[in-house]
């Protein structure tokens, strides 16, 4: 008998096609109806309930009630670093969609990956964040630094409330289209969401990108130049 983990299992899963599009529409930290995901996976309803059953008896989703509805949504980061890290697995094997639809382009510039921000705009940040001893690198790990802590708190980010969470403060996720690390954990998602309530960019109604307003762009290229 073979010794470690079984991957197997949790490929298998993944590896369907119809439960492999239930995830990546739960990329982008939203909680979907089954009715909605079975949209997003084009099948029946019954057939998107079987899925979903299995996903969440694998601990890849989580069940949520509100009053009549139940909603489902990834069941942590690190199901959606395994997700971004096997997006870019398949783009560096050419295994990509036949057909590409137009917020494909948009996606790579900017996009919602589980609650942070990925894409050009993501690995922009976080570079800029690391060139200037903001953020230091230490080996796998990533640290926000004393003079990270002032920026930090003086874009508006309470740090104490995010350090009293049980998620990690600053982590790495590899980014899918850009093959560099932008940055997640809990910081990763205060950013956007602050960067959001000052109207810098919203998101697209209909995939997961993030589009960038004019003052947006300008203000986040102040914020995070390119160094």
């Amino acid at each position: 008998m073979k010794e470690g983990p079984d991957i197997s299992q949790i490929a298998a899963l993944i590896g369907d096609p119809a439960r492999a599009n239930i995830l990546t529409a739960l990329m982008d930290g939203r909680a979907l109806t089954a009715s909605e995901l079975a949209e997003e996976a084009g099948v029946g309803l019954s057939t998107a309930s079987g899925h979903l059953s299995k996903l969440t008896d694998a601990d890849l989703v989580s069940p949520r009630k509100s009053g009549r509805h139940k909603y489902f949504h990834l069941a942590d980061a690190e199901v959606a670093g395994v997700l971004e890290a096997l997006m870019g697995l398949a783009a560096r094997r050419g295994a990509t969609r036949v057909r590409t639809g137009p917020k494909d382009a948009q996606m790579q510039v900017a996009r919602v990956c589980y609650n942070h921000l990925a894409g050009r705009m993501g690995v922009q940040m976080y570079r800029s964040l690391i060139a200037r001893d903001l953020l230091a690198e230490d080996g796998e790990d990533v640290i926000l630094t004393g003079t990270g802590r002032d920026f930090a708190s003086g874009f508006g980010i309470d740090l104490a409330a995010l350090e009293k969470g049980r998620t990690l403060l600053c982590r790495t996720c590899l980014d899918w289209s850009e093959r560099r690390n932008h940055l997640a954990g809990s910081l990763g998602r205060a950013m956007l969401t602050r960067m959001e309530g000052q109207g810098w960019m919203r998101r697209d109604a209909g995939s997961r990108a993030v589009l960038m307003t004019p003052m947006g762009q300008h203000s986040f290229d102040a914020a995070f130049p390119r160094l």
